[in-house]
């Protein structure tokens, strides 16, 4: 009889804490379950600092395989490096710390370290790995792509209401809900709503600031924080539309979920947001750009054949989508081949 694959999977602490939600967490959750599914034996350790993810990282048996999150990775790159030379280690890149604006040298240089020494690379979508390649991160021969699955949905119902917006994310600079709230204040006619879905512990001032903004949209700017999974499910089955307005993305969770109940969506044109939206169903306009924003959004809400075009696509789309399962099996394979 074969032994079941082994694998320690290092994540950040907290990787269940439903105050935590993040795609980062969401997508180690699923190959968590997806891969125990399958018959491996998934050690899970949750590395909360640098020192925590270096300990886990030496206690693993020489030559045993290893799947380590980026954000840990890039906590503790010394400890990388010195565990790559004996154990078989995998890097799960969800996001490129080098593409946002604010990243810092340091955390620049952990990045590159940490990938370096992997013996190979998963990114969670092609913007991803392509741009992990371009910038000299890591070798495009040692990188798979596995992009976030999804779960079958039943197609959400016609909206009630058209101006019934939804926006998923932690409240973040990088997620762009200051742009999407500055638009919100230019659109020419008030018939709309909007709920904010997403943690704000993550980035107090920047969450204090939006906060402001909503309350001076007149009450059309619901501030939802964290939703459990029944909650979430109810905002995607009320809301018309879907804004991603990110700044930096790698492929965005929530755009999967709305794909998956033919919900369309308004997206940034950054990173890994069109290849989400491959197959129709969306709209496209610049980061960062609040003038843009309304203008897509005074079109959803004023042309009728837009809605029902986007409507027709979104819900075509939803056969293409890939799902957990084959999520699953692409990260399967790249760990018993490392």
């Amino acid at each position: 009889m074969t032994d079941a694959p082994s694998l320690r999977f290092v994540v950040p602490a907290g990787v269940d804490d439903p105050r935590r939600v993040s795609g980062g967490n969401v997508y180690d959750r699923h190959l968590r379950e997806g891969l125990r599914g399958r018959g491996w034996d998934v050690d899970v350790c949750e590395a909360a600092d640098a020192a925590h993810a270096a300990s886990v990282l030496r206690e693993a048996s020489d030559g045993s395989r290893v799947l380590i999150d980026g954000l840990v990775a890039g906590w503790a790159p010394a400890a990388v490096e010195e565990a790559a030379a004996r154990l078989r280690l995998t890097v799960l890149a969800h996001m490129v710390t080098a593409a946002f604006p604010d990243a810092t040298d340091a955390a620049i240089d952990a990045e590159r370290r940490a990938l370096a020494s992997a013996h190979d690379v998963i990114a969670t979508s092609p913007w991803a790995a392509a741009e992990l390649g371009r910038r000299g991160l890591a070798d495009p021969d040692r990188t798979v792509v596995a992009v976030p699955g999804t779960f079958p949905a039943e197609p959400a119902p016609p909206p009630s209401d058209d101006g019934e917006m939804l926006c998923i994310g932690v409240i973040a600079p990088h997620k762009g809900q200051d742009t999407l709230l500055d638009a919100l204040a230019r659109l020419r006619t008030a018939d709309w709503s909007c709920t904010l879905v997403g943690s704000s512990e993550s980035f107090p001032e920047f969450a204090a600031r939006i906060a402001r903004k909503a309350t001076a949209l007149d009450g059309r700017v619901r501030l939802a924080g964290v939703l459990d999974d029944a909650a979430l499910a109810e905002a995607y089955r009320r809301s018309a539309l879907l804004i991603a307005p990110s700044r930096v993305e790698s492929s965005g969770m929530a755009i999967a979920d709305a794909r998956a109940r033919g919900i369309p969506v308004l997206g940034a044109d950054t990173g890994g947001i069109p290849d989400a939206l491959a197959g129709g169903g969306g709209l496209l306009v610049r980061p960062g750009d609040p003038a843009a924003l309304a203008g897509a959004l005074d079109a959803w809400l004023t042309e009728p054949a837009l809605r029902a075009r986007l409507r027709r696509e979104a819900l075509e789309a939803r056969r293409l989508l890939p799902t957990w399962r084959d999520t699953v099996t692409t990260v399967a394979r790249a760990l018993e081949a490392a």
